[in-house]
């Protein structure tokens, strides 16, 4: 392979995949939405967040958390605002906050890929706006080594759909698919959806995530083993 570039998905891959009660970190939402209806509107807006996540299976149709929180509170009937909504979506977001954290060889690994002159991007399926990514990326250090940051809450479609892979090469500069390396931990959305795309892939194994029927061209436990094995193909 001629790889010039190195694409990473962003959670599972490079953020810790965190087991949490999804009801929990709504909570902070429902209470803001609907007081006193706290455990109803949190269930609520559960279930809207995981059909927006079976579509990716489906259409691959984007959606953002501001959307998903006026869909849930329309289907309970409650009349808010606009600033009432975004508001809640914040509290959400705030309720995420002390559960983010990177692999502790995310940085290094970067910097390594970098050292090597790879060009380095992001591209994450994602409902949240893309200041809270930025926040963390920066705050952990990994802001400064990734050229390009794609999220698909800014975007029509999610992964696997063929057009966000493209949109990843384009903004690197790369007209060539097979020049670039997509790095996730979704055999479906990131490794199928990245090969239908022209990609080379590796997968960062995982038993958190759904199987599908697909080979990567490299697996890695850790991101530690990434730059050894690019270096190789190169």
């Amino acid at each position: 392979m001629a790889v010039e570039a190195v694409i990473f998905d962003w959670g599972g891959t490079l953020a810790e995949f965190v087991p949490l009660e999804m009801t929990d970190v709504w909570t902070l939402a429902a209470a803001h939405l609907a007081p006193g209806r706290e455990a109803e509107v949190a269930e609520r807006l559960c279930a809207v967040e995981a059909r927006f996540w079976d579509r990716t299976a489906g259409e691959c149709r984007s959606a953002t958390l501001a959307d998903l929180v006026a869909e849930a509170s329309a289907e309970l009937g409650l009349d808010v605002a606009e600033a009432v909504l975004e508001e809640a979506a914040v509290r959400h977001l705030d309720a995420w906050t002390p559960h983010i954290r990177h692999f502790p060889d995310a940085a290094a690994t970067l910097a390594g890929l970098v050292e090597a002159g790879l060009r380095l991007g992001l591209l994450s399926n994602t409902h949240w706006p893309r200041a809270f990514h930025e926040r963390f990326l920066a705050r952990d250090g990994l802001a400064e080594f990734l050229d390009e940051r794609l999220y698909s809450s800014e975007m029509t479609h999610l992964k696997p759909h063929p057009s966000v892979f493209r949109a990843a090469l384009d903004a690197l500069g790369l007209a060539d698919p097979a020049r670039a390396v997509f790095v996730g931990d979704r055999p479906y959305d990131d490794i199928w959806g990245a090969q239908q795309a022209g990609l080379g892939t590796v997968w960062v194994a995982n038993d958190h995530a759904p199987a599908w029927d697909v080979v990567p061209d490299a697996t890695v436990t850790t991101l530690a083993e990434l730059p050894g094995i690019v270096a190789a193909w190169r």
